[in-house]
C-alpha cells in the first residue's frame, strides 16, 4: 500500500488500488499504517458508503469514533443530491470526525489546528 506520511500522525492512502469495501479492509488500514488520521480519496470508497440506507457510513464513523481514529475524505461533494448524505457530512464536519473535503490541504489545514 502506498502512502505519505505528514505530521500529527497523518497518513494519506495515494494507492488507487485500496478500495475499502467494509470494515475488515478499515482494520487492514489501522493496522498496516499505525496513525491517528486517514486521509483518502473518495473513490477509494466503495459506493455503498455513499448510500446512507446500507448502514455502511454510519458502521465505518462508529468505528473510527471507537478507535478514536480520524478520517478525511477527499473529492467534490458539493453536487450531492441526496439530502440525507449532504445532512451526514455537514454533521461530519461539525464534529470532525470523519470530514469530506475538496482537498488535502483543506484536510491538512483542519487536522493540524
Amino acid at each position: 500500500m502506498e502512502t505519505k506520511l505528514y505530521e500529527d500522525g497523518i497518513v494519506e492512502i495515494i494507492d488507487d488500488s485500496i478500495i475499502i469495501k467494509g470494515i475488515d479492509d478499515v482494520f487492514s488500514i489501522f493496522s498496516i499504517t499505525n496513525c491517528s488520521t486517514i486521509v483518502l480519496k473518495k473513490e477509494n470508497i466503495v459506493e455503498d458508503f455513499y448510500k446512507l440506507s446500507t448502514g455502511f457510513a454510519g458502521e465505518l464513523l462508529q468505528k473510527f469514533s471507537n478507535y478514536r481514529k480520524r478520517l478525511a475524505i477527499i473529492g467534490d461533494f458539493e453536487n450531492i443530491k441526496s439530502k440525507s448524505l449532504k445532512d451526514f457530512i455537514y454533521e461530519s464536519n461539525r464534529t470532525r470526525q470523519i470530514i469530506f473535503v475538496k482537498t488535502l490541504e483543506e484536510a491538512l489545514k483542519i487536522f493540524n489546528k
